[in-house]
């Protein structure tokens, strides 16, 4: 446990519920929700219902149109509420609420953009704790430690209801104020060791008393091939795949260099790029189609676009192998699903990738930002179909083992069942850990 009276800080590692315990009615907090990268939330969500919880799902603003591309986006529209509309009476109300509680010595302690995040998140504070009472919310999860950790901790402090964290990236990714939203939090959990491992040392202090390490997963039923994989041949196009945002980190404009490197030593290799950039298709992704024009590329890469998961996994099915040129990764959903499909992954040594990727053993792993690296990779994989067939077997067993989407889903349960007061003798549910 990360003690918040101590700088000790021990990993827990928590994997399996035992589903004890009345039925809890959890709200469940993501910002811009559905947007392109969030399968795995709603995979997450369909696991806790699963369990016999009831899910309300809640955001701060509806991504924009071009960014939902998935079967299920209107349903999770639909069942969303959303947070951020200004309400004037509303922010003055929690700004009523807040003063007498300590917020100017909050804002103080915070700083000038942190106290420009509370101010901007009053209202929507406000409306949280209308609804948390109104639906008797037992508890309320925040997948973020951004401005959506504000609203939650700020509507705690109002007299809401208890709320957790995950961290999902760098801290100083998420913005100012963090001793703020961990102190409130009832318990917390990161998606790699790394992330628990910086949480630890620059929050001392300011953690609750769990804290703990609970990797993103895959649905691998669903992520399964029909048919079995079968690696490049000689006299045909290498079939590459890459997913991700369309944003300068994920490295697409490494792959394409790569691409043209492979081209010019005579491989022959077709590349297919799905996602898209934040402001739907205005904004990186032009800086790509110009370097796709400069590179003469275009004939053997194509940007698909936002597309759904169903359409994620039939690209995946018919490529020969994956590669994501992230110069930095928290985990990578991406890898995973192409690892679950059994079709062999190259990453990179980026974040927390060499947790997911074991090199040699369950995919390839190489240096961010070096296309050449990145080109000898594909090029010896294409060369090797025994490698790659070790590799697809590998990257499998490597997902089933650890990164499944129910395991996230328990945890949370058993960690909210934890703070529910229990009758005498009757010892509160746990979970299967283990201690590093």
């Amino acid at each position: 446990m990360c003690h918040h009276m101590s700088c000790c800080c021990d990993r827990e590692n928590h994997t399996k519920a035992d589903g004890l315990g009345h039925p809890l009615r959890i709200g469940y907090l993501v910002p811009q929700f559905p947007g392109q990268t969030h399968i795995y939330f709603w995979r997450e969500i369909t696991a806790l219902e699963a369990l016999g919880h009831h899910v309300d799902i809640l955001s701060t603003v509806l991504p924009p149109q071009q960014l939902m591309p998935h079967g299920w986006s209107q349903e999770a529209v639909a069942r969303t509420t959303y947070l951020s509309d200004t309400d004037i009476a509303a922010g003055a109300g929690a700004l009523a609420r807040l003063l007498p509680r300590g917020l100017p010595l909050w804002m103080a302690r915070g700083g000038v953009r942190f106290s420009r995040d509370v101010l901007l998140s009053l209202s929507a504070a406000q409306r949280l704790l209308s609804y948390a009472r109104a639906q008797e919310l037992d508890h309320i999860h925040v997948h973020s430690c951004g401005r959506a950790a504000v609203i939650a901790a700020l509507a705690q402090r109002m007299g809401g209801p208890s709320y957790s964290l995950t961290l999902h990236g760098p801290l100083a990714e998420n913005g100012p104020g963090q001793r703020f939203k961990w102190q409130g939090a009832s318990f917390a959990m990161t998606i790699t060791e790394q992330m628990h491992a910086e949480v630890c040392d620059a929050l001392a202090g300011a953690l609750p008393d769990r804290v703990l390490v609970q990797p993103l997963g895959v649905d691998a039923d669903v992520l399964r091939r029909d048919t079995p994989y079968v690696p490049p041949s000689h006299g045909k196009p290498v079939k590459v795949f890459s997913c991700g945002r369309l944003i300068q980190p994920k490295g697409h404009q490494d792959l394409m260099q790569a691409m043209r490197l492979l081209l010019d030593q005579g491989v022959d290799v077709r590349l297919e790029i799905a996602g898209e950039d934040d402001v739907g298709g205005t904004g990186y992704r032009r800086v790509l189609e110009k370097l796709l024009k400069d590179l003469h590329l275009r004939d053997h890469v194509k940007l698909l676009g936002a597309i759904s998961a169903e359409a994620v996994r039939d690209k995946l099915m018919e490529s020969h192998l994956f590669a994501l040129a992230a110069w930095q990764e928290p985990l990578g959903i991406a890898y995973m699903e192409a690892m679950a499909c059994g079709v062999p992954t190259i990453g990179t040594e980026a974040g927390g990738v060499t947790e997911l990727i074991v090199d040699g053993v369950s995919g390839r792993l190489v240096p961010p930002r070096n296309p050449r690296v990145m080109a000898q990779a594909i090029r010896d994989l294409s060369n090797d179909p025994d490698a790659a067939m070790r590799l697809s077997q590998g990257g499998r067993a490597r997902v089933e083992a650890q990164f499944t989407s129910g395991a996230g889903a328990a945890t949370l349960v058993a960690e909210i069942e934890r703070l529910r007061p229990t009758p005498l003798g009757i010892a509160a549910p746990d979970v299967t850990t283990s201690e590093v």
